[in-house]
């Protein structure tokens, strides 16, 4: 308490009220690209957390053309996550879907713009095309049913790679 009072306030508050959905906001200065960094290595990853973190990132990346879901972090391994890192500490104790959005500081090499850069219009847009992606994938968030048997291709999961080009930057 004394160290992170707020942590501690809206763990509390997060207790009472339970979590369907958590996102933490960063910006990423070394990779070009906006993406998603998800729960891969947490305890409670299994075919429900998969399929909803592939049907939020495949929404997301048709709702805006800045998001992408090839790079990210590399996934971490079964049961290897950080815990200490926001999104999987709230994935892992909720048992729901929880991501890092990670955007880049320059341009999006996926959809460069020269002239401006990934500017604050098209962060806006980012953040409005989020709320897309959620509504597509809120009747899934807490469902009791075995959903992911009956997605679509176009929502499947894609493991993501961390991009390693040599004299890249943001």
């Amino acid at each position: 308490l004394e160290r992170s009072p707020e942590v501690f306030h809206t763990l509390r508050e997060m207790d009472a009220i339970g979590v369907d959905f958590f996102v933490d906001v960063h910006g990423d200065e070394a990779m070009p690209y906006n993406f998603i960094a998800g729960a891969e290595g947490c305890p409670n990853w299994g075919p429900r957390m998969k399929a909803l973190q592939g049907l939020f990132v495949r929404a997301y990346e048709r709702a805006n053309p800045d998001m992408q879901s090839h790079y990210s972090y590399e996934p971490d391994e079964a049961l290897k996550a950080n815990l200490a890192i926001c999104s999987n500490q709230v994935a892992s104790r909720f048992d729901c879907l929880g991501v890092t959005l990670e955007m880049p500081y320059k341009d999006c090499k996926t959809n460069p713009d020269p002239e401006y850069g990934f500017s604050p219009s098209r962060c806006q847009n980012l953040g409005r095309s989020l709320l897309d992606a959620l509504a597509y994938a809120k009747p899934y968030l807490r469902s009791k049913e075995d959903f992911w048997t009956g997605l679509p291709e176009t929502d499947a999961y894609i493991c993501p790679v961390e991009s390693k080009v040599e004299g890249e930057s943001a």
